[in-house]
């Protein structure tokens, strides 16, 4: 089902915040993916190959999930303005937290212990 026929259309000023938030989700999958292949390419004394080859890849795949899930969030919260709902709650931000802190701590012990 098309997103425009699903109920009557929100204030476009909430739509173009809900898009922003989108965008937002995309540039921090982006920042995940250039971390992902800069560590792989710029940085090939950090660490043993299969531990950076290891790092950079989980920082891709979590890039690619974080695009998707901006997507789907995109889609709830513009679900729920169209039908005048609650904005619906997630978890999600806090395993992203938890991600990025996990991603932090490994690559400050690569860096003080690899090299």
């Amino acid at each position: 089902m098309k997103i425009s026929r699903l109920g009557e259309a929100p204030d476009y000023r909430f739509s173009l915040a809900n898009e922003r938030t989108f965008l937002a989700w995309i540039r921090t999958a982006l920042g995940f993916l250039a971390a992902g292949v800069g560590l792989d390419q710029l940085a090939p004394n950090l660490a043993t190959p299969i531990v950076r080859e290891s790092v950079s890849l989980l920082l891709c795949l979590f890039a690619g999930m974080l695009a998707i899930y901006g997507y789907l969030r995109w889609l709830r919260n513009e679900k729920a303005m169209r039908l005048k709902q609650d904005l619906p709650y997630t978890w999600t931000l806090l395993f992203i937290s938890v991600a990025m802190a996990a991603a932090v701590a490994v690559v400050i012990m690569l860096v003080v212990y690899g090299g």
